[in-house]
């Protein structure tokens, strides 16, 4: 972790596509840009970021942050160059680095933190590990879309009902869930720094 004027650095990156917003699978970016409003944080397309990124100071509970949004313009399955670029250029250390993504090992609207750890089966996620040298020890923010029936492809491409677009986005309890978690992660980054 790098800390500016004492202030924790984090990137928080959400994967999808874009050329299929509003889908499952594109959940990801829809959180990034809930979080862009609520924080009031600018995004623009930046190319040697890699896709629309926004930078600035936020406040994430009663904890101040230099937040870094991402959404990588590279489709979701070869993302990884874009990330490790976009990381190697702001926050440096991957454990200030925050993947959101979706996954149909969770149930609709479940919440699931962890850091480090395999893929399991996420492509955007494996491919980030691999353009990271193997590296896993980065945050990763398991958002459920839950599983259909049929074709996990066709599932994941398809439009997420309005109900979940809600929880994830505005003053949905499920955008309150991600922003206590980056609060969290940076008061234990700045507590590992020895800061108040």
């Amino acid at each position: 972790m790098n800390v500016a004027s004492g202030l924790p650095q984090l990137l928080v990156v959400g994967l999808g596509n874009l050329p299929f917003p509003q889908t499952r699978h594109s959940i990801g970016h829809l959180i990034i840009d809930a979080l862009a409003a609520r924080l009031h944080v600018p995004m623009t397309t930046d190319r040697t970021m890699g896709g629309v990124t926004g930078r600035s100071q936020v406040t994430l509970g009663e904890t101040a942050v230099s937040l870094t949004l991402l959404k990588p313009k590279p489709l979701m399955n070869i993302t990884g160059p874009s990330v490790a670029g976009a990381l190697r250029k702001s926050v440096k250390a991957s454990d200030a680095m925050i993947i959101i993504h979706d996954s149909l090992s969770h149930k609709p609207k479940a919440f699931s933190p962890k850091i480090g750890g395999s893929a399991n089966g996420h492509n955007g996620v494996r491919s980030i590990i691999s353009a990271l040298g193997g590296e896993t020890n980065f945050h990763r923010f398991r958002i459920g879309i839950g599983r259909g029936p049929g074709d996990a492809a066709e599932y994941v491409l398809s439009k997420l009902p309005e109900e979940e677009k809600f929880y994830w986005s505005g003053d949905g309890i499920g955008l309150d869930l991600v922003c206590k978690e980056l609060e969290r992660i940076s008061r234990k980054q700045l507590e590992s720094q020895g800061l108040p």
